[in-house]
């Protein structure tokens, strides 16, 4: 149990570091506001009067909210790498404990990210959500489905020269199955009877975020101790 509270408090200290720093340069925060903003307000504009179907507006929110997460969550392990502290972070802290403060490090990105970015996305683009509850419990598992895979790409690409478009190349393909299951929970919950074709969604995204942590805490000492 000791041996827990110290891996768990050491993956908080990784966390805090990281969230320090962020507040200090707001660097991976302005990159995906900014991007998550002027994408929306671009599309508003283009559409003008004639709008969207919901269903396409489901779509059209995790496309926003996934090219803005790619905008900035490979910023997690590539600024270790820019300030030359990545040695001293693998001598400070095990690779799991590491794993899941960068992981929870995206997490809150995220979570900000939506924060703004899903009630301008409402009143901007007319979407109307039938169950405000499932609604926000389909942007939560999602959020964690695709924290934990860009966490772990993110290392893989942190010393890539190319690393900006590689990760969006390999995250792509390893999320697809995450934005499928994402759009199409967003769908149901725009309906006014929405737990009626949720539930198979919300199982598939539980499921793969439970997976993708669960298998990136394995691969991730040997992606971090290369």
């Amino acid at each position: 149990m000791s041996e827990l509270r110290a891996w768990l408090a050491a993956a908080g200290a990784v966390c805090a570091k990281d969230l320090r720093a962020e507040f200090r340069t707001r660097y991976a925060l302005s990159a995906i506001g900014l991007f998550a903003i002027t994408t929306l307000t671009v599309i508003s504009f283009a559409l003008g009067p004639f709008g969207l179907e919901q269903d396409l507006l489901a779509a059209l929110l995790w496309v926003v909210l996934f090219f803005a997460a790619m905008a900035g969550l490979a910023r997690v392990f590539v600024r270790e790498e820019e300030a030359g502290t990545a040695p001293a972070l693998r001598l400070a802290a095990p690779p799991g404990a590491v794993y899941l403060g960068k992981y929870l490090f995206n997490l809150a990105l995220l979570l900000m990210l939506e924060v703004l970015i899903v009630p301008l996305f409402v009143v901007m683009m007319g979407l109307q959500v039938g169950s405000l509850g499932l609604f926000a419990l389909v942007l939560l598992l999602g959020n964690l489905g695709l924290a934990g895979a860009t966490t772990i790409i993110a290392a893989m690409v942190s010393q890539a020269s190319a690393r900006g478009a590689l990760f969006t190349v390999l995250s792509f393909p390893l999320l697809l199955p995450l934005l499928i299951s994402a759009i199409e929970g967003t769908r149901s919950t725009l309906a006014q009877s929405a737990a009626a074709g949720i539930w198979p969604s919300l199982q598939v995204l539980g499921a793969y975020a439970v997976a993708m942590v669960t298998v990136s805490l394995m691969l991730f000492p040997l992606v971090w101790t290369e």
